[in-house]
């Protein structure tokens, strides 16, 4: 039996993300919580002839608690979207807060289930929910991701738009964070190796990282990457699951704590001493089981990118920490 959460079910990403979770097979139980609408998007999902049985709530009478006891799998997309001219900094403040509060749930109702977050700014959400973990000595690094899975979405389909072919043909390694610069797409690693035009190269790497700009602007102010947010999202669960079902060999890049996963340490001396980084990460029964390192293979152009990824992405992890750190034992 497999429970699954997900916190901001009602929101622009937690809709489609639901409904990708209730026709998937793979969970017994969806749990949606929203602070606003839940009770008509678990409706609205019920009436689905799937396996999962939906059950929905809203803040009042413990609905946080009743949302989270017994998860296997917990998703937070919650939080405001950006807007046109808003980075993914300028949502620190308001999300920041959002995802302390659900996170403490999961330390206090779940705190053995897997914890997907894809709540902006990820670069910093992550941060802050470790140390919130830590906070409720329930922190396992295996079982906290960072969803990047997007970036990786973006560059296969931006590649294969440059070089011909159909964007599932190709794997491409995305490291780093999941915000502008931070965002290192490596296409010298590119499976099946692929050339692309070095007058292309720049346009190709901005696009991916800026990819969600585009999304923004063509929604005229009226949402973000959502739908595509959502399936980038599932995909990652969906691996994680299967992982954790027995089926061995899966590959996600993930954004996690260095330390606490084998491999980890390897590239965190490789980084410059960042905690948190996205690389490639083997999944098994209990979480991440391996982090691999792509940065020997890296060229001089992707070396250039990593130093402005590096930079951006010290302050963003800093900052996600001093948030929970700067309130000491409030939690």
């Amino acid at each position: 039996m497999v429970k699954a959460a997900v916190l901001g079910a009602s929101g622009g990403i937690g809709q489609p993300l639901s409904l990708l979770f209730a026709v998937s097979g793979l969970v017994d139980e969806l749990s949606l919580y929203d602070v606003v609408n839940t009770p008509g998007v678990g409706a609205d999902l019920s009436h689905i002839n799937g396996k999962a049985k939906v059950t929905a709530y809203l803040p009042p009478n413990d609905g946080l608690q009743k949302t989270l006891e017994g998860c296997d799998i917990v998703v937070i997309p919650a939080g405001i979207p950006r807007k046109p001219g808003m980075s993914r900094d300028d949502l620190f403040k308001i999300n920041a807060g959002i995802v302390r509060d659900l996170v403490t749930g999961v330390a206090k109702y779940c705190p053995k289930a897997f914890l997907l977050i894809i709540s902006n700014p990820v670069n910093s959400t992550v941060p802050i929910a470790a140390e919130v973990l830590k906070q409720h000595n329930v922190f396992d690094p295996t079982r906290l991701f960072g969803v990047t899975s997007l970036d990786v979405v973006r560059a296969s389909t931006f590649v294969a738009a440059v070089v011909g072919g159909s964007p599932t043909e190709y794997t491409v390694p995305v490291i780093g964070g999941h915000s502008g610069e931070t965002i290192v797409p490596l296409l010298s690693q590119v499976s099946p190796k692929v050339d692309i035009p070095e007058d292309q190269l720049d346009a190709l790497v901005n696009r991916i990282q800026f990819g969600g700009d585009e999304v923004v602007k063509a929604k005229d102010g009226l949402g973000s990457a959502t739908l595509s947010m959502a399936y980038a999202g599932f995909k990652f669960a969906k691996s994680l699951i299967e992982a954790a079902g027995g089926k061995s060999g899966i590959v996600e890049p993930t954004y996690v704590y260095l330390s606490g996963v084998p491999g980890g340490e390897e590239v965190k001396e490789a980084v410059g001493g960042l905690d948190f980084f996205a690389v490639p990460v083997e999944l098994g029964p209990n979480g991440a089981v391996k982090a691999t390192n792509p940065l020997p293979q890296v060229t001089d152009y992707e070396k250039s990118l990593l130093k402005k990824c590096y930079e951006g992405l010290e302050g963003n992890i800093k900052k996600g920490v001093e948030f929970i750190t700067a309130q000491g034992s409030k939690l």
